[in-house]
């Protein structure tokens, strides 16, 4: 029997995601990868970078539980832009607090609205990074540096002079497919310092499998690698994405990262329903 799923689309930064209130549906992480390689498709779909399940929360402590699953249907452990949006929708669907704790894949992380209607979300400790000698596919790339870190998922941050001029299409599937990147894979990073405090950013995603206009967790970890390299000198470092800009904030102390955020926009773009 059919029936008819309500739906919310909304994107941080233009990262875009269908978002389902789980919590009454309670479809599986089959069913839910099934609706994400059929809907999020462009031109045979509603069209999506993912799809984002509002879920009750194992804990009762906590607020509740994102679930994401990448445009190819694969499950991801966490989105920095798609944890934002689903906090707006909690809002929006009555949650009467101004702090949540939202439990993912990659642990439980607090939440928070900023003055400006932004979304911000903490993260409070993160291991070091692990430096990359220049792998097999780049030996023909001009890129100064590749540093491997797991913010919530897998990054391979990659330094250039000109991100603009950067091939992405080409480049990203190209490393993100390298066999010391294996099995998990990585999101590929490519990363342009312009000051102190400030990053140029253009992240190829994998299970999107193609350039995003922004990334949550890519711009946590392109800061996060810049500043512990002293290429920028901040604890706030602004990223500008294509899709806009993302604000990271980092605390440094002696083998990793302490008080870490997120901070950007989410918006609700339109609701509507489909056949499941």
């Amino acid at each position: 029997m059919q029936i008819i799923v309500e739906f919310t689309k909304m994107n941080g930064a233009g990262n875009d995601f269908i978002v389902i209130d789980n919590r009454f549906y309670r479809f599986s992480d089959e069913e839910l990868s099934d609706f994400a390689r059929r809907l999020c498709p462009r031109r045979k779909g509603i069209g999506a970078d993912g799809l984002l399940a509002f879920n009750l929360p194992d804990d009762a402590g906590h607020d509740f539980r994102m679930r994401y699953v990448n445009a190819d249907g694969t499950i991801g452990t966490m989105c920095g832009n798609g944890a934002r949006c689903l906090v707006l929708f909690a809002w929006r669907a009555g949650m009467d607090t101004s702090e949540m704790r939202v439990e993912t894949d990659a642990g439980v992380f607090r939440a928070e609205g900023s003055e400006d209607g932004s979304v911000r979300i903490y993260q409070h400790a993160l291991a070091g990074y692990t430096p990359h000698r220049v792998l097999h596919s780049m030996s023909e790339m001009d890129i100064a540096d590749a540093h491997y870190i797991w913010t919530g998922t897998e990054h391979l941050v990659c330094f250039v002079d000109h991100v603009a001029d950067i091939p992405v299409d080409a480049w990203g599937p190209a490393i993100r497919q390298d066999e010391a990147l294996a099995p998990a894979g990585a999101n590929i990073d490519f990363v342009e310092v312009m000051d102190d405090n400030r990053l140029l950013v253009r992240t190829y995603e994998k299970g999107v499998e193609a350039e995003t206009l922004a990334c949550g967790t890519g711009a946590v970890a392109s800061a996060v690698v810049a500043r512990m390299l002293e290429r920028t000198e901040s604890d706030r470092i602004y990223v500008d994405m294509p899709g806009g800009r993302l604000t990271v904030g980092i605390r440094l102390e002696e083998g990793g990262v302490r008080d870490m955020y997120l901070e950007g926009p989410a918006e609700a773009v339109y609701r509507g329903t489909f056949e499941a």
